[in-house]
């Protein structure tokens, strides 16, 4: 990141800490998903902001939208609206999901990727961003490396935003499109997340996703989780003294092997070589590596594999083997596929659209693909 830019963001999180709120927490006027469901106009920063049923509400909508997300169904209830998609950190899926699931829904999209083509290279405040870019969107996705920035680009604004991942902070769309996918590979299988026994592996310290995926989880019932990474890349106390609080079992290891015998999903991360400053990391080696040997030797035949992408595949990542592409457990393309109408559903519900969805939609009149490779979700009808 430029040095100004960093000063910048810097200076401004420094204050909202000294305000006693934490840079990390959930701003006053952010709203409960509930509240969006009664039209309060508020953004979404942190899956704090959600309940068990207001989980459920939301994945009852993104349900709704599966039509429109493989392709068969069309509409335009935001036509004319904008989204400003602003991502101050290199992104691939998050950006061109969030994109992608706008304008299926009629609506367009102006983006920007990285400081330098920022105004914010130029010396401007976080705030003044937003007020600018308020004039011109209807809502505001927004990525940036720092934690808490997400949350103060929102303090200046009612136009909505959506937090699209702030450093070693959050990624709450990327925990509720997890966790969607979760229950449907589970009604495949005729399980239920409740009770259920879940591996996070890989970087659990800065990989915001698994942070933002246990307060999800925290929120069922009776889960057995298994934390297994590096010493030095242990989940953050507090997450885990959240979910432990609410009545789960969390155990840490270091190692995978036996550690996987019994556990009903598998989500493995990358480690956050990009939030490493210059600490080292011990006994993250090639014992670490989740690949079809491991997978065969100790996993369920119907364990579900996870992974939120990007995947390492250079040598001595160390991260999930490509190896296993071919195996039907592995399910990340058909997570990635779930992004489309999770996040759907959220901008549905942000701009208060989400009663007009089901009567808006028309058949797609071009040809669109029943599958995009074997075994994944086009090739099957929506559970």
């Amino acid at each position: 990141m430029p040095e100004i830019a960093r000063r910048f963001v810097s200076e401004i999180i420094a204050g909202h800490r000294e305000r006693g709120t934490g840079a990390s927490s959930v701003p006053k006027d952010a709203g409960s998903w509930a509240g969006f469901m009664r039209g309060e106009q508020r953004h979404l920063l942190s899956v704090d902001q959600f309940d068990r049923d207001s989980v459920d509400e939301l994945f009852r909508l993104a349900d709704l939208m599966q039509p429109i997300a493989r392709r068969k169904k069309v509409t335009r209830i935001l036509e004319g609206a904008v989204l400003a998609n602003l991502f101050f950190e290199p992104s691939t899926r998050t950006r061109l999901s969030f994109a992608a699931a706008f304008c299926r829904l009629g609506g367009s999209v102006c983006d920007t990727t990285g400081f330098t083509f920022s105004s914010m290279a130029k010396g401007e405040s976080i705030a003044d961003t937003s007020r600018v870019i308020s004039g011109y969107a209807d809502v505001i996705v927004v990525r940036h490396p720092d934690q808490g920035s997400v949350a103060e680009f929102a303090r200046p604004t009612y136009v909505p935003v959506v937090n699209g991942g702030d450093g070693a902070g959050e990624h709450p769309t990327q925990a509720l499109l997890d966790l969607y996918t979760v229950q449907n590979e589970f009604s495949r299988l005729g399980k239920s997340v409740d009770g259920s026994k879940i591996a996070l592996v890989g970087d659990l310290k800065y990989g915001r996703t698994v942070h933002s995926l246990v307060k999800l989880l925290a929120l069922y019932r009776g889960l057995d989780i298994s934390l297994i990474s590096p010493a030095s890349l242990e989940m953050p106390p507090a997450i885990v003294e959240r979910a432990e609080a609410a009545g789960h079992k969390l155990r840490a290891f270091t190692s995978l092997g036996k550690n996987l015998e019994s556990v009903d999903v598998i989500y493995a991360t990358r480690i956050q070589k990009e939030r490493l400053a210059e600490e080292a990391i011990e006994g993250y080696d090639a014992s670490f590596e989740l690949n079809r040997a491991l997978v065969e030797a100790h996993c369920k035949r119907d364990v579900v594999i996870m992974h939120p992408l990007p995947r390492d595949g250079r040598p001595g990542s160390h991260d999930l083997s490509i190896d296993l592409d071919e195996d039907p457990r592995l399910a990340i393309f058909r997570q990635t596929d779930q992004g489309i109408p999770i996040r759907m559903a959220i901008f549905a519900t942000l701009l208060g659209v989400a009663p007009l969805v089901q009567r808006s939609m028309k058949d797609a009149t071009w040809h669109s693909p029943t599958c995009l490779r074997p075994g994944d979700a086009f090739a099957e009808e929506p559970v």
